[in-house]
């Protein structure tokens, strides 16, 4: 009988439920679920595969899959590469600080960490300009105010959302103040920066737009390769608006690229 990858999944909310979906459906001859564990067990539907803690969620599985959020990714990973497991991180942006320290520590461990490219595309062209000099990289995103509520440094900017009537720019500045002021809405900034020219060159544009009803990711990217441009315009996903639905499809993805021989694309 052919070796089944025995996958955790930390945190059970849209992207998560959506991820241990597929793996039930979609890959179950290559892969099983080992085990599910969320602080809120109201959110675990399978209660036969939770688990009272990570650790016991590590023990069970050789590849952990992060999707809880970006206050808890970075100390998720820690405790799971240091137990010489592979992982797949979600909450990208709370790990982006980061991005040495995981390097190393996987590295000293032997194990294995992914990123999916979330609700954006391009990043095949940046990863590969990147191997020559890319003299700018800038996402623009737009989306309705509504999935911006609640947000404390709009609050703090006096930034009334429920009035805005036109399309408006609410934040410009670099990748790693964008993940720390949106940590819930702009993971994208995130990985763009890992993929290309880090987080302090990285620059970001938000706009909230009435007008629109799906979350729209424009990356313009100016290197000596290449100059690229790319606009997704995302579906929200139906259990979380906050998430674009290619987020997790995006994470389907990369998991079929660790359990086929075949793998398309840089």
């Amino acid at each position: 009988m052919p070796h089944k990858l025995k996958i955790g999944i930390v945190g059970c909310g849209a992207i998560g439920s959506s991820l241990a979906d597929a793996i039930k459906k979609d890959f179950s001859k290559q892969a099983q679920l080992a085990a599910l564990y969320d602080l809120d067990l109201s959110k675990i539907k399978n209660k036969k595969l939770a688990v009272a803690s990570l650790n016991k969620l590590i023990e069970r599985s050789e590849l952990v899959i992060e999707a809880a959020s970006a206050k808890v990714s970075w100390p998720i990973a820690r405790q799971v590469l240091n137990q010489g497991r592979d992982m797949m991180i979600m909450s990208v942006g709370g790990v982006a600080s980061h991005a040495k320290e995981l390097r190393n520590l996987a590295q000293r461990k032997g194990a294995r960490v992914y990123i999916p490219s979330g609700a954006i595309c391009g990043l095949d062209g940046l990863k590969a300009s990147g191997l020559k000099k890319i003299k700018r990289v800038m996402l623009t995103t737009r989306k309705n105010p509504i999935s911006l509520k609640g947000n404390a440094y709009l609050a703090a900017k006096g930034i009334d959302l429920s009035r805005i009537a036109k399309e408006t720019i609410v934040f410009q500045g670099s990748a790693k103040q964008a993940v720390k002021f949106f940590p819930q809405n702009i993971n994208v900034a995130a990985v763009l920066s890992l993929a290309g020219i880090g987080q302090e060159k990285t620059r970001v544009r938000l706009i909230a737009d009435p007008n629109v009803h799906r979350n729209i990711h424009e990356v313009t990217i100016e290197a000596e390769a290449a100059n690229i441009f790319t606009r997704a315009e995302n579906i929200l996903h139906p259990q979380n608006p906050k998430t674009s639905y290619l987020a997790p499809l995006s994470a389907i993805a990369v998991l079929k690229q660790i359990l086929e021989p075949l793998k398309i694309g840089t």
